[in-house]
């Protein structure tokens, strides 16, 4: 998922029936984080995984 001087400034988010919203993952770019989605969407889960992009200080 990249080395600690990269920035993980794209997150994994998977949201569940109820509307909860869990991250998945972090990764430094944005084709990386849906090369994730596709996978998890491929193995036929029901459950909604999106890609977000975070500030470089984490928050969301």
């Amino acid at each position: 998922m990249g080395d600690s001087t990269t920035p993980l400034v794209w997150h994994v988010i998977r949201r569940d029936d109820n509307g909860n919203r869990y991250r998945i993952g972090s990764f430094p770019t944005k084709a990386e984080a849906q090369r994730m989605v596709d996978r998890l969407d491929g193995q036929g889960s029901k459950q909604l995984y999106t890609v977000e992009r975070v500030g470089w200080n984490g928050s969301s």
